[in-house]
């Protein structure tokens, strides 16, 4: 049998004047993740606000043996996001990433849309789970398939999916079971352009407790210029 251990953090930074990241933990009811609003427009941190706040609240009404369906539980909150932003920001709407997990019967059920990140780590290695719906990565699995892409590289980081754009968004699902020993990180983008890959691992890897990793995660952000808002959520996963 697994039982969780999590915790989260997010700061605002040394540059912005507001944190618009948000995030979901709730480790009774299986539920981790974070939204981070759209730098660039209005409303980014009501947008993140409301998109978590929708996600918690459809899953937390589904009966427990009820398989969600993060797709149109995801699309809901796109839909709700687009109602916000026609009030605060009609001309030109509001966003947010969302990338979050639940656990349902040992399984990680996660949904993405943006350029927020979920990893795991086992036996030494950190593995991305997701893909950034950013321009750049965009263009980057096109070629890969053999197609032409071409983008302007003052819109390398420009995201292609987002809760708040006016068509449903395409979610991507990733459907793992779980197994004891692993550990787990939801994070912003704030976090990753700052702090790479192997150094993620590394501290996944130094820490037996999961404050004592999403601490050093975020605080390495910060002490590196906390050009963004920084955020994380890390669960571990343990043998009863």
């Amino acid at each position: 049998m697994l039982s969780l251990r999590a915790a989260a953090l997010t700061d605002i930074g040394r540059v912005r004047r507001e944190n618009e990241d948000r995030l979901l933990l709730d480790e009774k009811f299986g539920l981790f993740g974070i939204a981070d609003g759209v730098g660039g427009l209005p409303g980014g941190g009501e947008a993140a606000q409301l998109a978590v706040d929708e996600i918690a609240g459809a899953l937390h009404a589904l009966p427990p043996e009820q398989e969600p369906d993060l797709v149109a539980i995801v699309r809901h909150a796109n839909e709700s996001v687009i109602a916000l932003g026609q009030k605060i920001s009609p001309s030109m709407g509001i966003g947010s990433t969302l990338t979050f997990g639940c656990v349902r019967d040992s399984f990680l059920h996660i949904a993405h849309v943006g350029d927020s990140r979920a990893y795991v780590y086992l036996n030494g290695t950190l593995t991305r789970l997701t893909e950034d719906h950013s321009v750049e990565n965009e263009a980057r699995l096109r070629r890969a398939k053999g197609e032409v892409a071409y983008y302007h590289e003052a819109n390398r980081n420009a995201l292609t999916r987002c809760i708040g754009q006016p068509t449903p968004p395409e979610v991507d699902i990733i459907d793992r079971p779980l197994s004891a020993g692993e550990r787990y990180l939801f994070c912003t983008d704030g976090v990753t352009r700052l702090v790479p890959d192997s150094e993620l691992g590394l501290i996944l890897s130094k820490f037996d407790n999961p404050k004592g990793a999403i601490d050093e995660i975020v605080a390495l952000a910060v002490r590196r210029g906390g050009p963004d808002n920084a955020t994380g959520v890390v669960i571990y996963i343990d043998h009863v």
